[in-house]
């Protein structure tokens, strides 16, 4: 478990000294012109691995409707009025106040 955490640190201090001997400023040479490795001419060039590139479609824009026009309103036909009726005796029997 120790030696986990003491290899883990030094792999990070490795990492950190590796990151700033990269970042060091240096002169801006093209690989083509020796710049790239051993200063010897015209070598190797870097290998770039990336994934194919993706061109994605032209968007398609609707047009606008010629003119708006809001649907024409709706008016629900007129329902025959209710009435009240209200309580009152039918025969010896009490009726309640009613809708008819």
């Amino acid at each position: 478990m120790f030696a986990m955490r003491r290899l883990g640190a030094v792999a990070a201090v490795a990492a950190l000294a590796a990151v700033g001997v990269a970042a060091v400023p240096g002169k801006a040479e093209a690989w083509w012109r020796g710049g790239w490795c051993c200063a010897v001419g015209i070598g190797i060039p870097p290998i770039v691995v990336a994934p194919a590139p993706y061109y994605a479609p032209a968007p398609y824009y609707a047009p606008p409707p010629v003119a708006y026009a809001p649907p024409p309103a709706y008016y629900a036909p007129p329902q025959p009025q209710r009435q009240w009726i209200p309580g009152h005796y039918e025969g010896p029997y009490w009726v309640p106040g009613h809708w008819v």
